[in-house]
């Protein structure tokens, strides 16, 4: 498989299991709301967001 592949499905896997607890949890979706009216909110959820990417994308590469 190449590199734009893998990357797309790490993708696609992310948004499914976003959207899999949001169904799962409908409080989820509620604390999204509360953040998109909240800016404080808002932010942790970024950061909560920020991280999960860096944790799939950034924490798998090798070092040169």
């Amino acid at each position: 498989m190449n590199p734009r592949l893998i990357a797309f499905l790490k993708l696609f896997v992310l948004l499914a299991v976003i959207v899999g607890l949001v169904l799962l949890f409908p409080q989820a979706m509620k604390f999204v709301e509360l953040a998109a009216r909240e800016l404080r909110y808002l932010w942790w959820l970024v950061l909560l967001l920020a991280l999960a990417v860096w944790l799939i994308w950034g924490l798998g590469k090798k070092k040169k």
